[in-house]
């Protein structure tokens, strides 16, 4: 979370951080530090953070991680080189979807998972999808 958020909805928030972070100024620096790169392989990497606070049920966190990973794949154009976590930031109503695996609850994760990457892809120097 030392990133920035780059994108909001309602349920979500999008955090990044460039691949080539320093550590943080509390951390030592001289030859006694093993400083090294926050990634080796420079790549988007995506994470998934859904507390127990907001998301009650295992199998309801698992389900939205699923959606955020699926719905992330299939980005075009895809996220830019940098570490991203996107974040359940509130809870989805539990007497509007009863059932934690239900099509009610994963379409509307998955729609404002497309509402929140396609918030990142409108930024400046970024093409949106066709």
């Amino acid at each position: 979370m030392a990133g920035t958020t780059v994108s909001r909805t309602a349920h979500f928030a999008l955090h990044r951080v460039p691949l080539d972070a320093q550590p943080p100024a509390s951390e030592p620096t001289g030859p006694e530090s093993s400083t090294q790169a926050l990634f080796v392989v420079q790549d988007s990497w995506i994470g998934a953070l859904v507390p127990k606070r907001w998301a009650k049920r295992a199998v309801t966190r698992n389900a939205i991680k699923r959606q955020i990973y699926t719905v992330s794949q299939g980005l075009a154009p895809p996220l830019p080189q940098a570490a991203h976590v996107v974040r359940l930031r509130t809870t989805f109503d539990r007497k509007q979807f009863v059932s934690a695996t239900s099509e009610a609850l994963k379409q509307a994760v998955r729609g404002e998972l497309h509402e929140l990457f396609a918030k990142v892809g409108s930024e400046p120097g970024r093409r949106a999808a066709p």
